[in-house]
């Protein structure tokens, strides 16, 4: 029976020592991008969205974290994108959390300053401002496919084509070679069943995104 205290004890010390060895560290946001695209998703012609990416980080791993908000507070404007909804990518050894579907009520997103807040679980938060003042600078590009062969019409400084599967789900992307020729010397996979034209000005930060079409039966 003189042991039972020392048997009972433990647990209690290792619940305890377990409890505080959780980090209070704020979560941080170490890098970021807005990236203005076009999509021709409306009636009313192409609609402006936001790409709105960081990398963060928190002490007790991406997975404490909530909520990642963005406020335009001139425009007194605010977004909230929450764990379950936020898109997870992994790229050259980083992890990036964000959303592809800011928009606005209004035709244009506003510009200028940007108020990033991530929120963990435990209710600790951290800030960081981003700037965005692109402005696109061309027309809508447009992409036709008749017979076997595209035919682009882009003023834009870069252009590809998105590949889908009959699914829909994304598959190949292919430098356009030229604004004119064979869908089949693009080069795409014998899965891919139809394409966008995605058209950049990198030094703006603005994209644009036509249209899905198809190129086989």
């Amino acid at each position: 029976m003189k042991f039972s205290g020392k048997i009972l004890i433990i647990p209690v010390i290792f619940t305890i020592f377990a409890f505080f060895s959780c980090s209070n560290a704020k979560p941080e946001i170490t890098y970021g991008f807005i990236q203005l695209v076009l999509l021709n998703n409306t009636a009313e012609g192409p609609k402006e969205h936001f790409f709105f990416f960081i990398i963060p980080h928190d002490d007790d791993g991406i997975e404490n974290l909530d909520e990642l908000h963005l406020y335009h507070d001139r425009e007194q404007l605010r977004w909230i994108i929450k764990s379950d909804e936020w898109i997870t990518l992994t790229q050259d050894g980083s992890t990036w959390i964000g959303t592809r579907s800011i928009t606005s009520r209004e035709s244009a997103l506003p510009r200028g300053v940007f108020r990033a807040v991530l929120v963990n679980k435990g209710g600790d938060r951290t800030e960081r401002n981003f700037t965005f003042d692109g402005n696109v600078r061309y027309s809508f590009p447009e992409i036709e496919i008749e017979n076997g062969l595209y035919t682009v019409n882009s003023g834009w400084p870069v252009n590809r084509f998105l590949g889908y599967d009959s699914s829909g789900s994304y598959a190949a992307t292919v430098n356009l070679p030229s604004m004119s020729g064979s869908i089949s010397d693009l080069g795409f996979p014998a899965n891919v069943r139809s394409i966008a034209l995605w058209s950049e000005d990198n030094f703006n930060f603005c994209s644009a995104v036509t249209n899905i079409i198809s190129i086989r039966d």
